[in-house]
């Protein structure tokens, strides 16, 4: 099993709490860090601070030396095709190669209306999202003068520099890309096509098991192997070196999502698919994600300020 750290740093965190966050894991092994791509503070309180991811990214990337780098997910909402083709092939030169790129189709519809950003409904938003996916693959890959008609973008004569397989570092490749989501029929065909990598988010182990066979028959049906994709899943993380660490744990996130009961009935229905517990637990649970057949873990961090819960990470899955 693949290990990656995953956060949400519009909980409030600045950019000197995701750096220290990046090190801790850094200096463990984590393959890499991910972060969302939200402007809008949640869970827990609103209107706390919030950063945005690639100008996070670009900071990290001259900021660390190792731990890859990456989106969980960009919106295509946010961006045009174009300026985040250009966007990742400068964070990727700037790290040296370590860039991993996850687009998705946005869905916080607020947080979209406070900031001015276009949200059509789901269909439009998938159109936009295979169509994006085309485009950086085309600026990309494509020799010069490549062009594109789609619905929603166009592009005529591209001249696009530097294109990622000059870069020293990539060797002849380019960032990984990355879809995800739930896993409806129409994101396992987009994926199938374009993405080097589907990852599946709220998903218990006996879940990811149905969807991932999905996945692969998908695959075929686009001529692929399914082989080729890589099946990862997001899975919440909460644990701790015994039942009462575990406990004070799940307070302090209770804490921290603004749910001042004990009873803790958000996260009870989430155990089943967390990593949760003690290490015990932790290894056990994601021995059945391997089991059900996925090849990485993002381990989704809710509390990404507590440096030790990082630390006991690294030390129960993988050091």
């Amino acid at each position: 099993m693949r290990f990656a750290l995953m956060i949400e740093p519009q909980q409030g965190l600045t950019y000197a709490d995701q750096l220290a966050v990046a090190r801790r894991a850094e200096s463990h092994g984590f393959e890499t860090l991910f972060r969302s791509d939200h402007y809008e503070s949640f869970p827990g309180a609103s209107g706390e601070p919030t950063t945005d991811a690639w100008a996070v990214l670009a900071g990290l990337a001259r900021e660390t030396r190792t731990i890859g780098l990456g989106t969980l997910v960009s919106p295509v909402t946010f961006r045009l095709p174009g300026n985040l083709a250009k966007l990742a092939v400068t964070v990727d030169e700037m790290s040296d190669g370590r860039l991993e790129v996850g687009v998705g189709a946005g869905w916080h519809e607020h947080e979209h209306a406070a900031h001015g950003f276009p949200f059509p409904p789901i269909g439009e938003r998938a159109d936009r999202l295979e169509e994006t996916l085309q485009i950086l693959r085309g600026l990309w890959e494509e020799p010069d003068g490549w062009s594109f008609t789609g619905r929603h973008y166009q592009v005529s004569d591209a001249l696009f520099r530097p294109k990622p397989s000059s870069l020293p570092a990539r060797s002849g490749g380019r960032p990984t890309i990355i879809t995800g989501g739930g896993g409806s029929p129409r994101a396992f065909r987009i994926a199938a096509r374009l993405a080097d990598e589907f990852n599946l988010s709220s998903a218990s182990a006996e879940t990811a098991r149905a969807k991932f066979a999905a996945l692969d028959e998908a695959c075929r049906a686009a001529g692929r192997d399914p082989r080729t994709i890589t099946h990862s899943v997001m899975a919440g993380v909460l644990i701790g070196r015994d039942a009462a660490e575990v406990k004070a744990r799940e307070q302090a996130m209770l804490r921290a999502f603004g749910d001042d009961e004990d009873s803790g009935a958000w996260l009870d229905s989430r155990r089943g698919r967390w990593i949760h517990g003690t290490p015990d637990d932790a290894r056990a649970a994601v021995a059945r994600f391997a089991d059900a057949g996925a090849e990485r873990l993002m381990l989704q961090d809710f509390l990404p300020r507590d440096l030790a819960m990082i630390d006991l990470m690294a030390e129960a899955l993988f050091e």
